[in-house]
C-alpha cells in the first residue's frame, strides 16, 4: 500500500514539474510576442494579408510555414493538377478552395501558417 502512495505522489510530482514548466514557457512567448510589436514581423504579416486580399478569387501558389503544411494544399493546389482559390479572408484567417480532378475541398488556414502567396504563371 505504501509504494502505491508513493508511485502517486511521484507521479504528482512529475506533472506538476512538467505545468510548471509549461507556465515559464508560456510567459516567455508572451513576452517575446510583445516584444516583436512593431517589429518587421508584424509589417511583413501586414504585407501578406494585403497580397491575400489582393488575390482573392484568383489561383495562387501558397507555401506553408514548416510547422503548419498542410497535404492537400502541397500535394495538390500547388501541383499542375489542382488550384488553390482564395475565396475569402480575414485578418486570421483565410479560406482557400482546392479544386484537383477528383475532388473540390474547402479549407480555413490561419493567416500566420501562410510563409509565401504568388499568382500562378498563365493567371
Amino acid at each position: 500500500m505504501e509504494y502505491i502512495g508513493f508511485v502517486f505522489g511521484l507521479f504528482g510530482l512529475m506533472a506538476y514539474l512538467e505545468i510548471s514548466g509549461l507556465k515559464k514557457r508560456i510567459s516567455q512567448l508572451e513576452d517575446e510576442l510583445s516584444s516583436m510589436k512593431g517589429t518587421s514581423y508584424h509589417e511583413e504579416r501586414t504585407g501578406l494579408l494585403k497580397a491575400v486580399r489582393d488575390y482573392i478569387g484568383q489561383s495562387v501558389i501558397l507555401e506553408m510555414k514548416e510547422d503548419y503544411e498542410d497535404s492537400d494544399i502541397i500535394m495538390y493546389g500547388n501541383s499542375k493538377h489542382g488550384t488553390n482559390t482564395i475565396l475569402e479572408c480575414d485578418s486570421s484567417w483565410v479560406l482557400v478552395r482546392i479544386e484537383t480532378p477528383k475532388f473540390t475541398k474547402e479549407k480555413l488556414i490561419r493567416t500566420e501558417s501562410i510563409d509565401r502567396i504568388s499568382l500562378r504563371k498563365g493567371e
